[in-house]
């Protein structure tokens, strides 16, 4: 069976996370009431101390440990950047890995690596000097090792898209095409290439970005990394995505769909319209649990990618049985900028007006 076969596996744990951690009360919370596996291998939270949506919950009482509760007990994707070049990866990506199973090696680590920018996507035009392009591979390298045998679903390079605006592009999509290759050779390791958004790039110049930076090496495609598009929107995209591969000579691809964030969907140009001097990066969250158009919570994460409760058409689901893996969350909108730093108030926000 392949990994991407048994990406589309799903336990349900009545009642249960799977790891010995506090869960938050109320049956209605999907953090309780199931968790989704890969293979034989739990869906687990991130669970770092120091982690900001950890941290913050397991502080807090009452109302606002509950909410917290759906950031923090749900799994989320840890991002690897471009500082960890500057140190030896594969001690952090094994401590990182560490944080995830707590001891539980069938437990699954989600990780995003993202490390094409070390001076910021704002300095994108910069040349890349050959020493910054070796310092990636060791780079890469190096996280091969931390990562070995572990179980891990990984989103490579989150944003890529960015790089067709930036300094020659075809750099940058060889050295994700390295780490593409590299990762691939992994036992247990679920790679998507990040293929951007539906209200980003069109398919055709998506899947040129992707044919470049690597997609024949890995299992499938990640969308809406950094967007606030419908999931709906990403299902339909990701399967014209997957077709033009296919038809390309490289078939078989599926896709993952970031919902941490899209509950309330909205393009840029919706967003700049509703608020012409404001930063999409930092986008305006959501007052209320009807308001449109705005930041909340969407989909927990979950293989369970036809189920009902999404609201999802008939066609929608038909395409999302066929070629979505599972929602993942790889959005952050409980950080600012989603980025950094953890910000108390974003978190508490998204969890309270969220529709799941």
């Amino acid at each position: 069976m392949t990994r991407t076969a048994r990406l589309r596996l799903l336990v349900v744990t009545a009642l249960l996370l799977v790891v010995p951690l506090a869960v938050v009360p109320g049956a209605g919370n999907p953090a309780v009431a199931g968790t989704p596996v890969i293979d034989d291998g739990p869906w687990v939270p991130f669970t770092a101390r120091w982690d900001g949506p950890w941290q913050a919950y397991t502080g807090a009482t009452g109302t606002e440990k509950t909410l917290l509760g759906k950031i923090a007990l749900r799994p989320r994707v840890f991002w690897f950047t471009s500082g960890t070049q500057k140190r030896n990866a594969t001690d952090v990506v094994r401590m990182r890995i560490a944080d995830f199973q707590r001891g539980n090696p069938k437990a699954y680590a989600q990780l995003a690596l993202f490390g094409l920018y070390p001076t910021g996507e704002k300095n994108r035009t910069d040349p890349i000097p050959l020493t910054q392009q070796q310092t990636y591979r060791r780079w890469i390298d190096q996280i091969a090792v931390g990562i070995g045998s572990s179980k891990v679903i990984m989103v490579l390079e989150p944003d890529l898209a960015v790089a067709w605006g930036g300094w020659r592009p075809d750099v940058r999509f060889a050295l994700t095409a390295y780490a593409a290759r590299k990762l691939s050779a992994l036992p247990n390791t679920t790679i998507y290439l990040d293929g951007s958004d539906a209200d980003w790039l069109k398919p055709e110049k998506a899947v040129t970005m992707l044919l470049k930076a690597g997609i024949r090496y890995v299992d499938g495609i990640a969308l809406g990394s950094t967007h606030y598009s419908s999931t709906a929107g990403n299902i339909r995209y990701g399967a014209d995505l997957v077709k033009r591969l296919g038809a390309l000579g490289v078939p078989g691809k599926t896709v993952v769909v970031d919902t941490a964030d899209n509950a309330r969907p909205f393009t840029p140009q919706e967003f700049y319209q509703r608020y012409p001097n404001g930063w999409i990066g930092n986008a305006n969250l959501c007052r209320t649990k009807t308001e449109t158009k705005c930041v909340t919570l969407g989909i927990p994460p979950t293989t369970d990618v036809t189920n009902a409760r999404w609201r999802l058409s008939e066609s929608d689901r038909a395409l999302a049985a066929r070629y979505v893996d599972a929602y993942l969350w790889f959005g952050r909108p409980w950080l600012y900028n989603q980025a950094a730093p953890f910000r108390l108030n974003r978190a508490l926000a998204v969890a309270s007006t969220t529709p799941y």
